[in-house]
Formats: structure tokens, sequence, C-alpha cells
């Protein structure tokens, strides 16, 4: 199994390398007769782009889609829809020095020990460049999610190193405020703060971790399955699946170790949810609250400052990677989250249908209760 695939109503399958000539994905299960146009795509690119910013990679790309098939005069035909992406600005002499260097936090050796081959350019497949496919597959599912339902998919920076954002008592998050920034930090005032504290970090040749947190409003009740396809189970998989991520929390989480279950459990009343500590998830199925999943990215390992390895020949060397990178690859991780969410919901929303299309609206219908 290479598993280049994901998902089994709406399955997305990508291919490319972050050096090769062009990246690529092919979303099939898509119902046709939506309205879909290259211009679709420019917005959540531009927000994944690295480039965009002094915050980020350096790398620029045209990001440019190309849709090659599934699309007949503006809509969806029901069959697969290929999108291709050129690659425009790869370096690949940055990692000459590299191509006989496992890097210490990289997944070169692992690579090199499943297949016993690797392209050392830019990490090749393991390349967070993989995921502008993902984020350009999620545009579909975005616009197909908020014509049917009315779910909304956005996200946030919600920690970057020991920074947390200073959110108003009830959590509610100034959205307006994540898209004004290059941090998709929720919190305004900071993001001062936010810069010196990145410029800090680069100047010093080091990196740090962070937590994006996003959120799905308007999903309605029901979604998901009991078992196998828990809806929570799925996110997890799905965001687990992101370069550099090492930890998944489905509503409050691992803060669910300190609470009480008179705290934790969402008690319900005929005005709706009192509160939300189960992310919108129960038993694997969605309550018609918001849908809460964050997750947690590893410091970047390509720094400057110089770290121990082996050379493929076995021996001791001393790693210091050049090039462009990211002192810290949560900051453009908010739109790559929120494609995996989308493009779970999309999916978990088509097998529902399929299997309880007929089943129609159960009352009573309690109403959600907003989580930030």
């Amino acid at each position: 199994m290479s598993s280049n695939a994901f998902g089994k109503l709406l399955t997305v399958t990508t291919f490319g390398e972050s050096h090769g000539p062009a990246i690529g994905c092919v979303v099939d299960g898509c119902p046709p007769g939506l309205v879909i146009a290259p211009e679709d795509f420019r917005a959540d690119l531009d927000r994944r782009a690295t480039g965009k910013s002094r915050y980020t990679s350096q790398r620029h790309e045209a990001d440019d889609v190309e849709i090659l098939s599934g699309v007949y005069e503006g809509r969806t035909a029901g069959t697969p829809i290929a999108l291709l992406i050129r690659n425009t600005d790869a370096r690949s002499k940055d990692y000459n020095e590299l191509a006989d260097t496992f890097r210490p936090g990289h997944a070169d050796y692992t690579y090199w020990q499943k297949y016993g081959i690797r392209d050392p350019r830019g990490g090749g497949r393991s390349s967070a460049r993989e995921t502008t496919m993902r984020v350009a597959a999620a545009v579909i599912a975005k616009k197909w999610l908020a014509e049917k339902f009315g779910v909304r998919v956005r996200g946030h920076l919600a920690q970057i190193g020991e920074l947390v954002p200073r959110l108003p008592p009830d959590g509610t998050i100034d959205w307006g405020a994540v898209e004004g920034n290059p941090f998709f930090w929720p919190d305004a005032a900071m993001v001062k703060e936010l810069e010196d504290y990145v410029n800090a970090l680069r100047k010093s040749g080091d990196s740090v971790g962070a937590r994006v947190t996003v959120i799905a409003d308007g999903v309605p009740p029901g979604w998901g399955e009991p078992i196998y396809g828990k809806l929570d189970g799925e996110l997890a998989a799905a965001l687990m699946s992101i370069n550099a991520v090492k930890g998944v929390e489905i509503g409050a989480g691992f803060a669910a170790i300190t609470q009480k279950g008179s705290e934790h459990r969402d008690e319900i009343t005929p005005q709706g949810f009192l509160s939300n500590h189960a992310g919108g998830i129960l038993g694997g199925i969605s309550t018609g609250q918001q849908i809460v999943a964050s997750i947690a990215l590893k410091p970047t390992s390509s720094i400057l400052i110089p770290g121990r390895s082996v050379n493929m020949a076995g021996a001791s060397v001393e790693v210091v990677t050049k090039g462009r990178h990211d002192p810290c690859v949560g900051i453009r991780a908010t739109p790559i989250a929120e494609a995996m969410v989308a493009l779970v919901l999309m999916d978990q929303a088509l097998r529902h249908r399929a299997q309880c299309g007929d089943v129609g609206e159960v009352l009573p219908r309690v109403p959600g209760a907003d989580s930030g």
C-alpha cells in the first residue's frame, strides 16, 4: 500500500515532490454541478504560500492551478478532478551538501530505510510543498460544504512557543484579526510581540513549535460512524498526516485529564448544550456543535545550529541546514489544517447521505453551544 490517497466517497490522491517539475492531485467523488474555476483556488493557496512575509521560508512559487479534468463549462462533471501546479522556484543546489547525509529530525533516514532510495532535494515527497495540493483539493470541499450545508471551516494559530493569544473570557475568536496578520493570530494587539519573537528566533538560527486550532461551524448532527469511521478518529488521522504534526486534540483534548466528570460532560438543556468539551463529537458522531480540533507542530528541524548525524556510509557528521526554511512551520499551517478538516467533513457528509439520507431530521434538535 503506497497510501498516497485518503477518503472513502471523496478520495484525494496527491503526487509530486518538492523540487520536481510539478505537484498535483486527483479529487474523485465530488458530486456534479459545483461551479469551480482556477481563480477560486487563489485565496487559500496565497494563505498557505511561503514567501508572503519575512516570517516564513522565502521560496516564491506562483501556485497557479491548472484544472486538467473533471470540470466542464465551469462545473464539476462528477468525474475525477485533476489539479496541477508547476514548481517554478526550486533551488536544488541548496541541498547538494546534504545528498549523502541524514538530516536529524527529518524523514531522510526513514525514507532510505523504507525505499532504499530518496530524493534529497528539499525533502522530496516529505516536504511541506506536498500540502499545497491538500489546500487546493479542500477549496472544492469548502465550497461544497458551504453551499450544501452552510458549513464554514476556519483556523488560527493558538500558540507559538510560550506565547498564547489573550482572548476574551468567553474564548470568542476575532476572525478579522486572524486574517489581518501573517501569523493567523487572533489577538491583533500581540502581532508586534510575535514579530519581535520570530525575528529573534530567526537571528538565533533556531526554531520553535506551535499549536493551530481549527473550528468548523454549521456541521449538522449525525455525521460520522459509530465505531471504525468515527468523525474524531478520521479527523485525528487526517490532521496527524500533516508534516511536522506530533499531536492532535479534539475539544478539550489532554486538558480532560485534570477535569472532573461533572465539569467535562457537556450538559444538555432544551435551550442547548452548556459547554463543548467534546469538541462537537460524541460516540464518533457530530452533535451539531462547533467541531473543534487542535494540532501540535514540532519545531523546524532545518536550522543553522550544528547538529550531529551520520552519512550514507554510517560515519559521524555535523549537519548545518542552509537554504530557505521556516523558523516556525506553524505560522503557515493554518490553511493546511483547515484543508484536512474540510476534506474529512465532506467525505463524512457524502457517506452520511449515502446511508442515512432517508432518515431526515430527527427531533429534538438541540442547539449547539459556541466554543470560540
